[in-house]
């Protein structure tokens, strides 16, 4: 069997990358999306700095969970101040890269409505123009620099859509752990259990192969080992900096396999009970973990890899890891009765993510 891997993203890794933004925009005009506190951490005054009059425009408003309510306007306002820019650059969390990956593909006439009814179709579609995008993640755990997946959410009726196009895929992603340095602890915990959901999903995973497979595997060790230390010591630059390699190294795994069930159970539990994405998809991984044990033989030996061959024993560390990082792992916990539980998992099941996982036929069963 042969195995193909594939990731167009210059990714560069290590303390103070960021300032390659200069050498990397020039001669361009430049916008930069970004999130509200970015300017109290002296990052907007950074990257001004190194980008004098190339950049000519800012958007530092990114709200958590992009929503059609605010992406809207700053949708059509990027488009009549600053269409004329040839690159984005994001510098936040997975929100603020997931607005800008839905900012820079442009529609006919510049309006948010086209490019939702294009989102709504389900069908695939050539944008009518679109920008140049580098991520500078400020959180180890999106995985967004190195994918092309977007997500928009409208929390008013409960939908989300999944924005995913040649062009979304970041030309450039600058991995600086020095960005992550005042992350506060929730954040970092959320953010990090984000990055371990990714790596598990990309194992039990229908599309996982062997290239996937070892990043995923590096990553999880990484986390498991460094995120229990780092909550406790945040001003540690080599535990930063592992978890920032960590976050990359399960981006590039999940970056060709896509996620699973995990994650579309996640959708949900965001939308209609308000966990934080990390947290939402990250507390059901010792019952996903239980779902896909046994599915597959080659799956199983990558899974014991990390875990040992004991099924009940893999679960209980795995919830005991939980726990430690103040994560409960039970639907109950986060006031969801055990029938609600069992249909979200069924529609979960159904759901482009929730096919892509190893168990999905027998769970259903």
């Amino acid at each position: 069997m042969i195995s193909r891997f594939f990731n167009p993203v210059d990714t560069r890794f290590g303390w103070g990358s960021l300032d390659q933004l200069a050498s990397l925009t020039e001669h361009q005009r430049v916008a930069l999306v970004t999130f509200p506190e970015a300017r109290a951490l002296g990052l907007v005054d950074r990257i001004q700095a190194l980008l004098g009059e190339r950049l000519v425009h800012v958007i530092e408003d990114v709200q958590p969970n992009p929503d059609v309510a605010h992406l809207r306007r700053t949708y059509e306002q990027f488009w009549q101040q600053a269409g004329e820019c040839d690159t984005v650059i994001a510098v936040g969390g997975g929100s603020a890269i997931d607005t800008a990956k839905a900012l820079i593909v442009g529609t006919e006439r510049g309006s948010f409505d086209e490019l939702l009814a294009l989102l709504a179709s389900g069908k695939a579609f050539l944008p009518a123009r679109c920008k140049r995008l580098i991520a500078a993640p400020t959180t180890a755990g999106t995985g967004s620099e190195v994918t092309p997946w977007a997500t928009i959410w409208d929390t008013e009726q409960q939908k989300k859509y999944s924005l995913h196009l040649d062009c979304t895929w970041p030309s450039v992603a600058l991995i600086d752990p020095e960005l992550m340095v005042t992350v506060p602890m929730g954040v970092t915990v959320s953010t990090g259990l984000d990055a371990l959901s990714h790596a598990l999903e990309a194992i039990w995973n229908h599309n996982a192969n062997p290239i996937s497979d070892t990043f995923a595997v590096s990553a999880i060790e990484d986390i498991l080992e460094c995120l229990p230390k780092l909550q406790h010591n945040l001003d540690s630059r080599e535990l930063r900096s592992r978890m920032a390699l960590a976050a990359l190294k399960a981006g590039m795994a999940f970056s060709n396999t896509k996620t699973a069930l995990a994650h579309s159970i996640s959708y949900e539990m965001t939308l209609r009970h308000g966990l934080p994405h990390g947290i939402a998809c990250s507390f059901t991984l010792p019952l996903v973990l239980g779902l896909a044990w046994g599915q597959d033989a080659e799956r199983d030996r990558i899974l014991q890899r990390v875990f040992g061959s004991d099924l009940n024993q893999a679960q209980a560390w795995l919830r005991t890891f939980l726990h430690s990082l103040s994560v409960k792992t039970e639907f109950a916990d986060y006031g969801v009765s055990a029938e609600q539980a069992q249909t979200l998992l069924n529609d979960a099941i159904k759901g482009a993510r929730g096919q892509n996982f190893i168990g999905s036929a027998s769970a259903l069963r």
